[in-house]
């Protein structure tokens, strides 16, 4: 493991790909984290004694999990709530900087070539940051200013909309703003899949703002360590119809408590709410690498069954 305290710009700046694995949540952050961001940046950028302001740290793995690409892919392990929240103010920011034709040290061009694309590339390596599904599909509408299509991610537009309305009726101007996103300072931690454990790392870490769930610890358990093609199979074929059929507001707490159910009836032993995971660890610890796709599919099985009554679709 390396960790090492940079400027968040600095750390966005140059040829790299950051990439958010399909185990990793969805956007989450809600206006209100955003809301305190906001006031965060304001507050540096408006105070010339003020030189700095942490915002967390950003973690990922840096070697052993794709082919020598270029750019160079950094696989996120825990910030890309961060990542993303950064991301739609600095596409707002360089709206507002096309929309008054601004010139000078700071221009949407360089907004967009330093922060949010790698411009010398084609495809998907052309962005910075690859989120997943319909957060994927969403941000990158906004980067490239195009319709927005259904399904979308709600959490991406309403806090991208917080964040251009913020600009426009702020009495900071833009380049006092940037002034304070370039005080933004964090810690790049990146992990060596040789030599760290991602999933332990991950476990001991609540992502700033909003607490990891049971259900996000679930997810990560399953597919966190397994090979990319492993991953991309039980993810599309069991977990993302969940996802889907628990619906996007209502995923996690629904999952947590269909997960609940279903290990009491599994094991008849019911866990508290606070201790889904670890039951869940307990429930699979004998489970061989060969079988664990029949639970992960029993799983799913279930899933449907609960979202049936639960959400009364059943007839």
């Amino acid at each position: 493991m390396k960790a090492t305290e940079t400027q968040l710009t600095r750390f966005l700046n140059g040829t790299k790909q950051f990439v958010i694995p399909i185990y990793q949540r969805t956007y989450r952050w809600e206006t209100d984290q955003c809301r305190q961001l906001w006031k965060d940046i304001v507050k540096v950028a408006s105070d010339d004694k003020i030189s700095g302001h942490f915002i967390g740290s950003i973690v990922y793995i840096e070697k052993g999990i794709f082919q020598v690409a270029s750019p160079p892919q950094l696989l996120v392990i825990d910030g890309h709530q961060r990542l993303t929240t950064i991301s739609l103010l600095l596409i707002a920011m360089s709206r507002r900087m096309k929309e008054m034709n601004m010139e000078g040290e700071i221009t949407q061009k360089k907004i967009l070539n330093y922060y949010l694309l790698n411009s010398e590339e084609d495809g998907d390596l052309k962005y910075k940051l690859i989120l997943t599904r319909t957060d994927k599909t969403t941000l990158i509408g906004l980067i490239e200013g195009t319709e927005i299509t259904e399904p979308s991610s709600k959490r991406i537009i309403e806090n991208y909309k917080f964040f251009e309305d913020q600009i426009k009726k702020s009495p900071v101007d833009i380049a006092t703003l940037y002034k304070g996103i370039k005080k933004l300072i964090m810690v790049d931690i990146s992990l060596d899949r040789s030599q760290d454990n991602p999933q332990r790392i991950f476990e001991s870490m609540n992502s700033t703002g909003m607490d990891l769930t049971q259900t996000d610890l679930i997810r990560n358990y399953i597919l966190m360590g397994r090979e990319i093609s492993e991953q991309q199979k039980y993810y599309n074929q069991y977990w993302y119809p969940m996802e889907q059929n628990f619906g996007q507001e209502e995923y996690a707490d629904l999952f947590n408590r269909f997960m609940r159910d279903y290990l009491t009836l599994k094991t008849r032993d019911i866990p508290t709410f606070g201790g889904v995971y670890e039951s869940f660890k307990s429930f699979t610890i004998g489970v061989t690498p060969e079988s664990f796709e029949e639970t992960l599919s029993d799983i799913h099985k279930f899933s449907k069954y609960y979202v049936g009554i639960s959400r009364e679709k059943e007839p």
